[in-house]
């Protein structure tokens, strides 16, 4: 009998798919049918800091162009900020999967106190989208990655259900980033987060946006880390994110120490159904290697449990250039 019972950051899931914070989760009826389909938890549509901070009045604090304000007067509107506690609540009295919470956000301020709110409208943990890209010629590295640890630590001190941290791929040391994140309380790591991606219109000479979906070939992003990551940083949990399109991709990233996978293009294109056939998918391979949990092959192939470590390290491709003379 296969069992895809799975642990990820405290919480029990009854497999490994995660439906990550999207408008897939935004409403308590959607995330019924993603819990009927089959997955086992759902990261609620993000709230975003500014959100937050304009409604306990400190954004215009910190910007200074006027524009910002009508912007912000129809996006918190619609995007109430009491509205978002009322969907923990909702969603958590129809369904029994996990409902995570999710906060985009660039820093750790007077906005964090609303993560206790958080908690008492009934969500089971807290992921935090940190997003910024590090672009300020005198601010150095470890300027960045301070921010992230002050977040984990001002976070902590607040709340007691589990915090996961949503990354980004642009750190010096992704691994001693992470450690630092376990020493202060966090729970799990998502690798990675998929920033807004521009593009250039050549005819009109306009920036565009790219492609907003993932595609298969995105997992090479994470599966090297998340082998690399598991190994060095045991101690805390792995989703891995983007390109996560079939069961296939989600066996990899189980091998390589992931202890659940996020999904959203791919529900996007093929909806909720699709969950059972990435689910079969999994069994059956399972199956066919006579394993019954998870737990029997997570890890199985990442940094520390192959005979060459140095194939995750690799970043050229000497060695398949050598090879072909």
């Amino acid at each position: 009998m296969i069992d895809l019972t799975t642990k990820y950051a405290g919480l029990t899931l009854k497999n490994p798919i995660i439906i990550s914070s999207s408008s897939l989760t935004e409403q308590a009826d959607k995330i019924k049918k993603l819990e009927e389909s089959g997955a086992g938890a759902v990261v609620l549509k993000s709230l975003f800091e500014e959100q937050i901070k304009y409604e306990t009045g400190t954004y215009f604090q910190d910007i200074d162009y006027p524009e910002a304000e009508d912007y912000l007067n129809y996006y918190v509107r619609s995007n109430h900020v009491d509205q978002y506690l009322s969907l923990i609540e909702n969603a958590r009295k129809n369904v029994t999967i996990p409902v995570i919470a999710s906060i985009n956000c660039t820093s750790s301020s007077e906005w964090i106190e609303f993560s206790k709110k958080i908690e008492e409208a009934g969500a089971d943990a807290l992921e935090l989208n940190v997003y910024f890209l590090p672009v300020n010629k005198d601010s150095s590295a470890q300027a960045y990655e301070d921010i992230y640890l002050k977040l984990a630590t001002s976070i902590r001190e607040l709340i007691s259900i589990p915090v996961i941290m949503k990354l980004g791929q642009q750190f010096t040391n992704l691994v001693h980033l992470v450690d630092q994140l376990y020493f202060r309380g966090i729970s799990a790591v998502v690798l990675f987060n998929r920033f807004y991606s521009p593009d250039i219109n050549i005819h009109e000479q306009k920036i565009i946006s790219s492609d907003v979906f993932s595609s298969p070939s995105d997992i090479r992003h994470s599966l090297r880390w998340v082998a690399i990551l598991s190994h060095f940083v045991s101690q805390i949990d792995i989703a891995a994110s983007t390109g996560i399109h079939d069961g296939k991709a989600v066996i990899k990233q189980l091998l390589a120490g992931a202890n659940a996978v996020q999904v959203c293009s791919v529900i996007y294109k093929k909806g909720p159904g699709y969950i059972q056939e990435i689910l079969s998918e999994v069994k059956k391979w399972m199956t066919n290697h006579k394993l019954t949990r998870p737990d029997q092959f997570r890890g199985k192939m990442n940094y520390g449990n192959i005979k060459d470590p140095a194939v995750y390290e690799r970043a050229q491709f000497m060695k398949y250039y050598s090879s072909k003379h």
